[in-house]
């Protein structure tokens, strides 16, 4: 046998050699500069997300605080309820994506299947209401009001209900004290969404994705300081999941208490009230159009003249906040929001414009006085007034003869005002205006604070409209298109209305100066705006941003902010004039259009202002507004499409009033039965384990009113609904 050296390797084994050597040299050195790369230069960043990684939060929600009345009844609080969440998450890695256990839970809830699995969607563009609009990986509510029974079979039977839990949870409640709902004025809560935890990263209150936030009312305006702090403990785990150690540990601080200068008391009067006269409106007849009145929304605002803190502040038709606690229903989102629905969530005190009617005519006295026309001078109050073509009567086409700018606000005389506003436009120019018009009328409602925010301490308030000259102009613009192509001439009243606006509509001709100097035409007010004129009117002259918050108080008592009142102008009007506007508009509540509703007042005690307007709307019914103050408060009502002023709203303001005060069927003030015969000047009192010493609030029971027979102007009945006069 021949030995073969062992040095004698064929070539082809040699190479193979080399190869698998290089092979290695390279894996090694890949690895190497792998680990390099992982452990030396990203060293510090895979090591900050292994240890993310490896830290777990639990998250103890902060309780929110409390909104509260004047006296520290609680509006708005929070209460023990067994809320059933599911984890979206874990119903996703089943195979059916978690339908057969919401059918299963459906059935223990008493509720729909779709109704549950409608909750657990997410929301989008396309998603409509119930959806769940907060994080996917944050326990979705599916009830706040399961039973002691509903949630012991859940959690005995956790087998069969992955993914859900029933836990005793702090919800919030929406007390409704003496059945004051005062629903617009607090608002409601829902999820915080990833776009608000994104926005609020880097601010000085960041959401945790647990947290609710407020959508509306005061819950908005307040979140931050009702909100609270979380409490977060994090916890070290291991790969698997198990707790190996506490890293830190943020105790919850609960929100603060945001006290209010709503008197839940004067609020249960107000809400009822409103929705009485509105019932009773629908009874009565609208001659006009031949059906009865609709009286299909309305607004009340009741506001301390000397700070501008709302008392009161009512919307109509109204809802249950509560609805939205612990996720809101399918069907109640269709009720609150769908087209029969009439919006209840506008809160129309702040949100609801109209034209004002003959409450205007307060602005259109003062724009007369200083352009010139002395108050107590002689103005024609004719029948009508006719500007070519055009006559404009006065309502009832009543002819009173020469009289004063305090007699025409008594009557409600708009003649005489169509004659003042005449010659204004005739003296800016006409149809052909001066470079520097004066425009008065349109420059004093500016001044009184229309067109504008009033800065009322509650969301998306509107700013109403006063139709000046560069608004005309606009408006034109934006609409000739429209005009032009279904105006007629010739054709009916709203084709001729269409072709006169294409041709001239950016004109300020005379029909638009002297309906707009009695509050009609394109004018649009809002109830807070009235009420805060007429109440600077009372008050000497300023005019006070509305507030409804009063103090914001921690939730141990210690630390108290209070909101103090501010101011955004004074009336553009001496206070000899303003003397003047305030004697006569006690003359309405004694010897004019409001005289009948306040038959009995004391007013040698306590002087009633008063002020009535019936709004003309075209295609609609007449929009009522009463306009009040005495020396404490002033009270401005109006009801869409509901008759006339003092017919419609003054019974409901003349209650409001008796109640405030302690007014008896005879007229006498029993101020043991006053609801606020002054306004509340102190805080209620927190204690530091949180408890509020809060009165216990009674239902107000009304006196028993005596038989009334209305009497006219001239002394004889005359409807309801009119009143003797439609103003």
């Amino acid at each position: 046998m021949t030995n073969i050296p062992e040095t004698g390797r064929t070539p082809r084994v040699q190479t193979r050699l080399i190869i698998i050597q290089v092979l290695v040299v390279s894996l090694l050195l890949t690895l190497g500069g792998r680990l390099w790369y992982l452990q030396i230069r990203n060293g510090d960043e895979y090591a900050k997300e292994a240890s993310g990684n490896h830290v777990q939060q639990v998250v103890d929600p902060a309780v929110r605080g409390s909104i509260l009345d004047a006296r520290g009844v609680p509006l708005a609080d929070n209460q023990t309820r067994l809320v059933v969440s599911a984890s979206r998450t874990d119903l996703m890695k089943m195979k059916d994506d978690g339908r057969a256990v919401l059918t299963k839970l459906a059935g223990v809830l008493d509720l729909k299947p779709k109704d549950v699995m409608d909750k657990v969607r997410l929301c989008d563009a396309k998603t409509r209401q119930p959806c769940w609009n907060g994080s996917p990986y944050q326990p979705i509510p599916i009830t706040d009001e399961a039973s002691p029974k509903q949630a012991l079979q859940i959690r005995e039977r956790t087998e069969d209900f992955p993914g859900i839990t029933a836990e005793p949870t702090a919800v919030r409640r929406y007390a409704a004290p003496a059945k004051a709902n005062t629903a617009q004025v607090l608002g409601y809560l829902s999820p915080v969404t990833d776009d608000e935890i994104k926005k609020a990263e880097d601010s000085d209150s960041p959401y945790l994705r647990s947290d609710q936030v407020g959508r509306s009312g005061l819950e908005r305006t307040y979140d931050k300081d009702l909100r609270g702090k979380a409490g977060v403990t994090r916890y070290e785990v291991d790969n698997l999941g198990r707790v190996i150690g506490k890293a830190k540990s943020d105790k919850a601080q609960p929100g603060a208490n945001v006290v209010t200068s709503i008197d839940a008391r004067v609020q249960a009067v107000a809400e009822r009230e409103l929705n009485e006269a509105m019932k009773t409106a629908r009874h009565e007849f609208d001659k006009n159009t031949g059906t009865n009145y609709k009286a299909d929304s309305g607004a009340v605002v009741v506001m301390e003249n000397k700070t501008g803190r709302i008392i009161s502040m009512a919307s109509d038709p109204d809802y249950d906040p509560n609805a939205w606690v612990g996720g809101i229903s399918g069907k109640d989102y269709a009720g609150l929001t769908g087209k029969k629905s009439n919006y209840p969530l506008l809160n129309r005190a702040i949100q609801g414009q109209s034209a004002p009617g003959s409450i205007f005519k307060v602005i259109s006295t003062a724009a007369s006085v200083n352009a010139g026309y002395a108050f107590n001078g002689r103005y024609p109050c004719t029948s009508s007034y006719s500007i070519g073509n055009q006559v404009f009567k006065n309502f009832e086409s009543e002819n009173a003869g020469p009289i004063s700018l305090g007699r025409a606000l008594e009557l409600s005389c708009d003649t005489v005002f169509y004659g003042i506003a005449h010659n204004e436009w005739k003296k800016d120019g006409g149809n052909t205006p001066k470079k520097n018009a004066n425009d008065w009328f349109y420059k004093t409602a500016h001044q009184f604070g229309l067109g504008k925010e009033t800065g009322v301490d509650l969301p998306n308030e509107v700013t109403g409209r006063v139709p000046d000259r560069t608004w005309k102009k606009d408006y034109w613009k934006a609409n000739q298109a429209a005009w032009c192509k279904s105006g007629k001439k010739g054709g009916d009243y709203g084709q001729q209305i269409a072709y006169e606006n294409c041709l001239e509509g950016m004109k300020m001709r005379a029909g638009d100066s002297v309906n707009y100097s009695i509050g009609q035409g394109d004018t649009l007010v809002t109830p807070i705006q009235m009420a805060t004129i007429y109440s600077a009117i009372a008050n000497g002259g300023t005019l006070h941003d509305p507030t409804v918050g009063k103090a914001v108080i921690s939730a141990d008592g210690k630390h108290v902010s209070e909101i103090e009142p501010t101011a955004h102008g004074k009336l553009p009007m001496t206070a000899k004039t303003r003397n003047e506007i305030d004697g006569a508009l006690a003359g309405v509540a004694t010897r004019g259009t409001a005289a009948w509703r306040f038959q009995g007042w004391p007013q040698d005690k306590i002087p009633m202002h008063a002020k009535t307007g019936t709004a003309e709307v075209y295609g609609k019914q007449t929009t009522s507004w009463f306009a009040t103050y005495t020396k404490d408060y002033s009270v401005v009502m109006t009801i869409s499409q509901g008759g006339t002023g003092s017919g419609a709203s003054g019974p409901a303001v003349r209650k409001i009033y008796d109640a405030m005060y302690g007014m008896d069927a005879s007229g006498k003030q029993d101020k043991k039965k006053a609801l606020l015969p002054e306004p509340e000047k102190t805080l209620p009192k927190i204690q530091r384990d949180g408890s509020i010493d809060a009165p216990k609030v009674e239902p107000y029971e009304p006196a028993k009113p005596k038989p009334e027979v209305p009497q006219g102007l001239a002394g004889a009945p005359v409807s309801t609904a009119t009143g003797g006069r439609r103003d």
